[in-house]
């Protein structure tokens, strides 16, 4: 089983894409959630551990989990109010957010007891890595249960705006490092990190894959850290990945976007599922796989994005949606 960890919030969705004053929608989301649904969909045994509330909203989240079988035993409740983030969608279908998280339920989360039994993977990111006091718990469940031999993946899913102390943010998450195996971020996640270390490039820059690539540079830093594989989504150019004995790019995949909310969720179930199907969610796993498999594992993710993203809202792919031999 994969126990993915972290928040679960409501996105309020402008009803007239690229008008925030237009009605707004409640959907339920959060990149932890979103990527729990995504991997039951695709046929991976998921549980999910969090602190959801008691409202409506938080019983609603609750109720999507388990009609999409992920296993919510570990979700911790609460009758502090559900999280919100307002979604405000650009031209070209990307999407900003404006958060509102003050005394919810999910930032107080609390360390849990054992994970389920057979866990043997734990996914964990976004904002449950930012805001107190759970994120302090968020980070010693990750290096306690690494400590334990659990293979990790870390997807940062940074959010500056809600990020008061940048530098001790970058701090924290570097420290995560060495407990990781898997590392999956955003091109702009990874710039943002690699930003505030020393000779790191300034936020804003671009990688694009070339040579002298900055992300590169970055990846191969954080290599040396701890985690065995760096991802890195490009929007619209793809996915790349290096590893110590690999690196390797493929192409996005064309689609008329709708949206682009929670595609990088779905690669990180994508490439979760992957890897599982591999037999490779073990420490160590990742290390292995030559330029070939992770072509393989990659051109799959890329494909479950796209999909996701020719559809409004976080709707990732179901397994009979995809090619069954790209999944391994």
């Amino acid at each position: 089983m994969i126990v993915v960890a972290g928040e679960a919030l409501i996105d309020l969705v402008p009803r007239e894409p690229g008008d925030p004053l237009s009605p707004l929608t409640p959907a339920r989301g959060g990149g932890p959630y979103n990527t729990a649904v995504a991997l039951a969909r695709l046929g991976s045994p998921v549980a999910f551990c969090s602190r959801v509330s008691t409202d409506a909203f938080g019983a609603s989240l609750v109720e999507r989990l388990e009609a999409e079988g992920v296993d919510t035993g570990p979700v911790q409740r609460g009758p502090e109010p559900t999280s919100l983030a307002a979604v405000l969608p650009g031209p070209d279908g990307s999407a900003d957010y404006a958060f509102y998280t003050e005394g919810t339920a999910d930032r107080l989360f609390a360390l849990p007891g054992p994970l389920p039994a057979g866990a043997r993977a734990l996914s964990l990111g976004t904002c449950s890595l930012v805001l107190e006091p759970g994120a302090s718990a968020y980070r010693e469940l990750l290096r306690r249960e690494a400590g334990r031999g659990v293979f990790i993946a870390l997807d940062p899913n940074v959010r500056p705006q809600l990020i008061a102390d940048p530098g001790g943010h970058r701090s924290r998450l570097l420290g995560l490092l060495p407990h990781t195996s898997l590392l999956k971020l955003s091109e702009e996640d990874a710039l943002w990190i690699a930003a505030g270390e020393p000779g790191g490039e300034p936020a804003g820059g671009s990688g694009g894959g070339s040579a002298g690539d900055p992300l590169e540079a970055a990846a191969r830093r954080w290599l040396a850290a701890g985690p065995e594989a760096v991802v890195v989504t490009r929007g619209g150019d793809g996915i790349s990945v290096w590893t110590r004995r690999a690196a390797c790019s493929v192409p996005g995949v064309p689609v008329g976007v709708v949206d682009t909310v929670g595609a990088g969720d779905t690669v990180n179930a994508a490439l979760l599922h992957a890897l599982d199907r591999r037999g490779l969610l073990v420490r160590g796993g990742p290390a292995g796989l030559g330029e070939r498999d992770w072509h393989e594992v990659l051109s799959f993710a890329a494909r479950a994005a796209a999909a996701t993203c020719s559809r409004a809202g976080a709707e990732p792919p179901y397994a009979d949606e995809l090619s069954p031999a790209a999944a391994g």
